[in-house]
């Protein structure tokens, strides 16, 4: 899938190495930017006789303000470039973020987000409840310290024959055409019909190649270890720019946002890691 409109999140209060990587990738694919501004404020206190608190309303017109002052900020910086893009700002709350953000996200083919974002790890969730889990966007997340702007030397996929997995290379597929070789890497797997087939990885393999994707299998062992921690040390040994994966969700009444491999590997990874679910 070609990459023509991004979509950056920033947090207001700390943009600017995230626009500048949101900006070289865009300059890259030669994609529209939507520079999205982000602000989430705290629901409304109240004081005696059930009354908003002027405290709380103050509050409030000063982190508008803030917002509107970051937005125009933006622009300024994005104007001197040779770069199609727009900046949209957004004040919302916490209790609905999530459908705020997944409602911009579906007029994008990637959502970018950075290490100042990625950071905040309450805003991070709203990000993915909404981008990953509301809207059928993959996400990709950098919290290292390089800007990913060149296509990578090699990228790691993870794949596990699942949905996730299958969506995860359909929508990198403009990434993993650019890459100097995409290593479809595969913990402990099984060959069973209606799983993996008769030789793991083949058929994803073949899927890859036919689309001019430069490609080799690795079948690896956990030798007792989390998949996360294999596929991470995977994509370092093989000196990968960039990890590919599934995300896995929880339902909502179990208090849990990601699968244990998903949120480890958000939580932990300084490589890119593009998500989708």
């Amino acid at each position: 899938m070609a990459i023509t409109t991004v979509l950056s999140i920033l947090k207001s209060s700390s943009y600017e190495r995230d626009l500048e990587g949101a900006a070289g990738f865009c300059a890259t694919h030669g994609a529209h930017l939507t520079a999205l501004v982000v602000s989430i404020g705290a629901a409304p206190s109240f004081g005696q006789y059930d009354v908003v608190s002027t405290s709380w309303l103050d509050e409030r017109r000063r982190e508008i303000d803030e917002l509107a002052a970051a937005a125009e900020k933006i622009k300024a910086a994005l104007s001197g470039r040779d770069l199609s893009f727009e900046v949209q700002d957004l004040y919302t709350e916490f209790a609905w973020a999530d459908e705020d953000i997944a409602e911009r996200a579906l007029y994008a083919d990637i959502v970018l987000l950075g290490g100042e974002a990625a950071d905040d790890a309450d805003f991070r969730r709203r990000i993915f409840d909404g981008a990953l889990f509301q809207a059928p966007t993959p996400v990709l997340i950098n919290r290292g310290g390089h800007a990913f702007a060149a296509p990578p030397k090699a990228v790691v996929l993870a794949w596990d024959s699942s949905n996730e997995a299958a969506r995860a290379a359909r929508q990198s597929l403009d990434l993993l055409e650019r890459a100097g070789l995409v290593h479809v890497t595969m913990v402990d797997p099984v060959a069973r019909m209606g799983v993996n087939g008769e030789e793991p990885g083949a058929d994803i393999a073949a899927f890859l190649a036919r689309h001019g994707v430069k490609v080799q299998v690795d079948r690896l062992s956990s030798e007792g270890k989390s998949a996360d921690a294999i596929i991470a040390r995977h994509a370092v040994d093989t000196g990968a720019g960039l990890i590919v994966m599934g995300a896995y969700n929880h339902p909502r009444w179990q208090q849990s946002l990601f699968g244990g491999v998903t949120r480890r590997m958000v939580e932990d990874c300084r490589l890119p890691l593009l998500l989708a679910h």
